[in-house]
């Protein structure tokens, strides 16, 4: 469990509190809106209405107190950035502020981000990549050249083992889990067989899982 301070409770951060909450960590909500405040105490264990970019204020928070701190505010990017630049300038461990465009994340990072997110963008990749091709059901980006799919068991390889197909030599990828009617089979072997009605989760570098499944 983590001590987790989350500022900016729009859409995006409330969300964000609410996955929090899920995994069990403990969360201070911060906004200038009360309502917004209101709005996401059921998810967090406590919560403030302030002006993150008065370093008092934010002082007052005990920054130095959480292992996160999330600037999720979304429509006013000056106070994202002033309030990114305090919680560093107030010793804060690990900040993590939204971005989205390229151009404020340069900015994010040169004053006091550690990480940016790019909610937007990376829905956006994922969205098209997810919906361009039918037999891809989900996606996760790893770094810029590796990338995690489940993707549908081609037709050609149904029937066949793992080992039979070959697949680490011939497209260097590896099955990481197979999953059916819902379970995850993560002890994959040369000898389990593939079935036409699973899916399968791989791992690679991008332009080998491209070739390999045409996507």
């Amino acid at each position: 469990m983590k001590s987790i301070l989350l500022i900016g409770l729009g859409r995006f951060g409330k969300h964000i509190a609410m996955e929090l909450n899920a995994l069990g960590h403990q969360v201070m909500a911060v906004d200038h809106v009360e309502e917004r405040v209101e709005d996401v105490m059921p998810f967090v264990t406590n919560g403030q209405i302030g002006d993150s970019t008065n370093a008092d204020f934010l002082e007052s928070l005990g920054i130095r107190n959480y292992d996160v701190c999330i600037v999720a505010i979304g429509n006013d990017f000056q106070s994202s950035l002033e309030t990114t630049s305090l919680l560093k300038e107030l010793g804060a461990e690990l900040v993590v502020a939204r971005a989205a465009r390229d151009v404020q994340a340069k900015f994010l990072l040169r004053n006091g981000a550690d990480e940016v997110v790019y909610p937007e963008k990376q829905l956006a990749k994922w969205t098209a990549i997810r919906y361009s091709a039918d037999h891809i059901l989900d996606y996760i980006e790893l770094d810029k050249e590796h990338a995690m799919f489940e993707i549908l068991v081609p037709p050609e390889w149904a029937g066949r083992s793992v080992g039979q197909i070959d697949i680490r030599k011939k497209y260097h990828i590896n099955i990481m889990g197979i999953k059916k009617n819902g379970r995850l089979e993560l002890a994959v072997s040369p000898e389990t067989v593939l079935e036409k009605d699973e899916t399968m989760l791989v791992l690679g570098r991008n332009r080998d899982l491209q070739k390999c499944f045409h996507i």
